[in-house]
């Protein structure tokens, strides 16, 4: 049964974790997991200071590409299939540096994970336009 833009939206917030999906120039996708925050229908990710292989992360390369990205949050439960739901979040990407940008989303990031409230992220903050929410439960 799809999910409305209102119901895939609450489903997406309360996630812990989504997949982010980017496409450089050429088309090639790449996917990570991300933590995120969500205010009104921006959500926001941050470069964090885990360990990296490199600080030109692939995924913010392909955003100056092609700001074009998807984020997708689900719930699977290996028992009950009837449980089963996901909520995607499509939208346009910008990378933000300026410390003035980042404050917001670094707070909200901060508040919803207290892994952060020692070391806030220090790296580049993206912020996702969000322009279409969709999803699906069993």
């Amino acid at each position: 049964m799809q999910l409305t833009s209102a119901e895939a939206r609450e489903r997406f917030a309360s996630a812990p974790v989504a997949r982010l999906a980017t496409a450089d120039a050429s088309g090639t996708p790449h996917l990570v997991p991300v933590v995120f925050a969500l205010g009104h229908d921006v959500l926001y990710f941050a470069v964090d200071d885990k360990p990296k292989t490199t600080p030109d992360l692939r995924r913010l390369r392909n955003i100056r590409e092609n700001p074009r990205v998807t984020l997708l949050v689900d719930h699977y439960d290996a028992d009950d299939w009837r449980a089963l739901w996901w909520a995607r979040a499509d939208g346009r990407a910008d990378i933000w540096t300026d410390p003035v940008q980042r404050a917001v989303p670094v707070d909200l990031l901060c508040g919803k994970y207290p892994q952060y409230a020692a070391a806030p992220p220090r790296g580049p903050v993206v912020a996702v336009e969000v322009t279409r929410w969709t999803g699906w439960t069993a």
